[in-house]
């Protein structure tokens, strides 16, 4: 399903409720003309003096005439009843979006439509329930502010999906750092693929910025950390490097910093979110690592740029590999798997297959080795005397997101890392 009409009924505060709500209908079924084979969503706002029920059954009965493809959507708010729209237009898979309403409410829709969609959908507006004897007014800018105040009061209220939320720690990183891998669980995106603790939103994806920005909040929430203080690397499959005291690039796939309570955080879903702790320096470092930016040597960029801008030494960083796609999943052409054949043979599987199976985890560790950090200070699947983190995502649907295992509408976790404030530490001590 591709298209649907949204029929905005919405009509806050009007002392003219019923009767306006008739002359809309009226407008709206007059402007199909011919009619349409699109479905129908109406949507209605609870009104004070007027019962849901009423509401419904009298549209149901004016809109008998497009053969039940009306369905009727009602709430106590305009935000309500718009998330619940989102939530029937997911289910269809839709895309476009034809709206009909009238200019008053135009603004709100469109301000609603930036904060809970994103670009994978498009909204044409027709404001043809306009009438002159209308009392309803648009909205100021003010109260577009307190829309958007709205909008995350209500993603508060949520309930949590699929439990509450899980954070995966290491004992190797020392406890001057506070850092965890996410799970999928205690967040509130609802779409299968993307339940529940979506943390990217992307134009290409279902979740809204609106949406993410709550999970974040959820999570911040959990871990003890403040969500204006949180920086998600830009990922760009290569091996740039931000260091946090200098000029924020474009696009870069590692993070460093020293500065205290500054949250710094690696995307995957497949690929490897890596962290990087020097407990001597109190330095710290994430990335983002694929096949491509592996390849590219982001791992050791990383290591190499808290060497060469904060003083760490390789002997005392420690590095972590997050749950990311196992060799047991993971396959690449041909010619691409040689170049991690050539990092170490037992990077690849079945070499002369068409699609080799690849292990990007054990070449990032061997990568790491050469580029001079100790065996013993790396923490991936091969390491048998501490709790496994490095979990194969594409395996586990009921812990991890996958790109190899959901397709293109996948949702994404996290590495995240911090250097503890004094007070921070001082706590933490038992």
């Amino acid at each position: 399903m591709a298209e649907v009409i949204l029929v905005d009924l919405v009509h806050p505060n009007c002392p003219r409720h019923k009767q306006c709500l008739e002359e809309r209908v009226n407008k709206f079924l007059s402007s199909l003309g011919n009619g349409t084979s699109e479905p129908v969503y109406l949507i209605l706002q609870q009104h004070a003096g007027c019962s849901e029920e009423i509401n419904e059954a009298f549209v149901l009965q004016k809109c008998a005439g497009l053969n039940g493809r009306v369905r009727v959507l009602t709430d106590s708010s305009s935000v309500a009843v718009l998330y619940a729209f989102k939530q029937a237009a997911d289910e269809l898979n839709v895309r476009h979006v034809h709206v009909v309403t009238c200019n008053a409410r135009r603004a709100e829709l469109q301000e609603c439509e930036k904060q809970l969609f994103t670009d994978l959908y498009t909204f044409t507006y027709c404001s043809v329930l306009d009438y002159s004897s209308c009392p309803f007014t648009q909205l100021h800018t003010t109260q577009l502010t307190q829309l958007k105040e709205q909008i995350s009061g209500f993603l508060q209220r949520l309930p949590a999906l699929r439990g509450e939320i899980t954070v995966l720690k290491s004992s190797l990183i020392s406890d001057c750092f506070a850092h965890g891998f996410t799970t999928r669980t205690g967040g509130i995106s609802y779409i299968s693929t993307l339940g529940s603790l979506n943390l990217f939103s992307s134009s290409r994806r279902r979740d809204s910025r609106a949406v993410v920005a709550e999970n974040l909040r959820r999570l911040a929430l959990h871990a003890g950390f403040q969500p204006q203080q949180f920086h998600l690397s830009k990922v760009n499959h290569g091996s740039d490097v931000w260091v946090m005291n200098k000029p924020e690039p474009e696009n870069y796939d590692a993070i460093v910093t020293n500065q205290q309570g500054v949250v710094i955080a690696a995307p995957g879903a497949d690929c490897m979110p890596l962290l990087f702790a020097d407990p001597v320096e109190k330095v710290i470092g994430v990335a983002h690592a694929g096949w491509k930016g592996t390849l590219m040597g982001v791992a050791m960029a990383t290591v190499n740029a808290m060497v060469r801008e904060f003083g760490s030494e390789l002997a005392n960083v420690v590095a972590v590999i997050g749950p990311s796609v196992g060799p047991c999943c993971f396959t690449l052409e041909q010619n691409s798997a040689r170049n991690f054949q050539a990092i170490h043979p037992d990077c690849v599987r079945d070499a002369e297959s068409p699609m080799p199976y690849v292990d990007i985890r054990l070449a990032t560790r061997v990568l790491l080795e050469k580029g001079g950090l100790l065996p013993e200070h790396i923490q991936d699947n091969t390491v048998t005397n501490r709790p496994n983190l490095t979990l194969c995502t594409s395996c586990h649907p009921d812990s991890f997101f996958s790109h190899v295992r959901d397709g293109l509408n996948f949702g994404t976790q996290i590495g995240f890392l911090w250097i503890k404030k004094p007070h921070e530490f001082e706590q933490s001590d038992p």
